[in-house]
């Protein structure tokens, strides 16, 4: 059993390894194609990172990342493909930065308040597609894709002057207005800039999730019915419920991806938010095998990559290298694991095959004797 375990954590990380590796070769032959020095970008990258500035947006950018990571997850243990995640953040970002204008609460209510907002509207708009899913099977993939553009539609609705939104003086951007300051949340001063407070409560979602997933009865009953409706359904456990609530909770996380920085630098929605971070999740997800460590060493690597090629221009190499890598990250992620898998199996059988062999020969010694 020990060895079957250990085998299964060095699986684990073979995996995303070989991906790695994978998308760093094709992505230096693409450099050497283009007539360009294959090694100098990758050099560039790390003395970027080297300022603290620089790190304190790889960190930040980590946070962010990170809670779309764990919104994707959750899903991907239900076997529940999310992609509904950049449609939830976004409208969840909105409505609470909508709401948090609005009011005026002693700091800790105001927070709270934004944060609930966030949360509910994710999950609303999330728990659509999982009532679709468990009443009409509809799947999860076309609703929430159809979802997605739903949400970009209405956010652009919204944030007209008419509506929710407001003109910022000089310029053409539109914006729900800025949170008071007592809906803001104190973050982490340091050398080169201010950590988000919100990245901190990201990263401790993540143990949130470990633990609830891996330690508690609600977690073990979304895993097996991830892995077999038809079996959880069989042991007790209301199968469409589990789905549901997967989505739910999915939704909720998603929400709350936005507010590193709603609540820690814009404390404002305008047309410049970000757009695309459920998406980058996705790849986060893939990459961290749905594991809370995983997860976080993944949207670190995608967060330095971004962060530190945004000179690379300056030295005649085009930025656009940060994104041919994680789309080739994204391929070899998937052929990676299934040859790591393939591997496994075969493996795994063989550890069998040689354990019952051995057995067979002790019964037979045993017998003789």
């Amino acid at each position: 059993m020990k060895k079957f375990e250990k085998d299964k954590v060095l699986l684990g990380i073979a995996g995303p390894a070989l991906a790695l590796a994978v998308a760093f070769v094709l992505t230096t032959l693409v450099l050497v194609v283009s007539g360009l020095d294959p090694i100098e970008p990758y050099s560039l990258m790390v003395q970027e990172a080297e300022y603290p500035d620089i790190q304190v947006l790889i960190l930040n950018q980590t946070g962010t990342y990170y809670l779309a990571a764990l919104a994707v997850a959750i899903g991907f243990r239900m076997n529940l493909f999310n992609i509904g995640v950049d449609g939830q953040y976004r409208l969840a970002a909105m409505l609470a930065a909508v709401v948090g204008a609005s009011v005026e609460l002693p700091g800790p209510l105001h927070v709270l308040l934004i944060v609930l907002v966030a949360v509910f509207v994710g999950a609303f708009w999330a728990g659509v597609a999982g009532f679709l899913k468990t009443t009409r099977g509809v799947s999860e993939v076309v609703s929430t894709i159809m979802l997605n553009a739903i949400a970009t539609s209405l956010i652009a609705w919204m944030i007209l002057p008419a509506n929710l939104g407001e003109q910022v003086a000089g310029s053409n951007d539109l914006t729900t207005g800025i949170i008071p300051e007592s809906g803001w949340m104190t973050g982490l001063a340091v050398e080169g800039g201010n950590i988000y407070g919100f990245t901190f409560v990201a990263f401790a979602l993540g143990v949130v999730y470990w633990f609830v997933l891996g330690r508690t009865r609600f977690g073990f009953d979304l895993r097996a019915t991830g892995a077999s409706e038809s079996a959880a359904q069989a042991s007790g456990v209301d199968a469409k419920k589990m789905v549901l609530t997967a989505m739910l909770i999915s939704g909720g996380v998603a929400g709350l991806t936005g507010l590193p920085l709603l609540l820690g630098q814009t404390h404002t929605y305008s047309l410049a938010f970000p757009a695309g971070v459920g998406f980058t999740g996705i790849t986060i997800a893939l990459l961290g095998r749905n594991h809370p460590v995983g997860l976080f060493f993944a949207a670190l690597l995608i967060s330095f990559l971004q962060k530190s090629s945004a000179s690379l221009d300056q030295y005649g190499y085009p930025k656009e290298i940060t994104t041919i890598m994680q789309g080739l990250i994204v391929i070899a992620v998937v052929v990676s694991y299934e040859l790591v898998r393939q591997y496994g199996l075969r493996r795994q059988q063989r550890k069998v095959g040689e354990e019952l062999a051995a057995q067979a020969r002790e019964n037979k010694e045993d017998v003789a004797a």
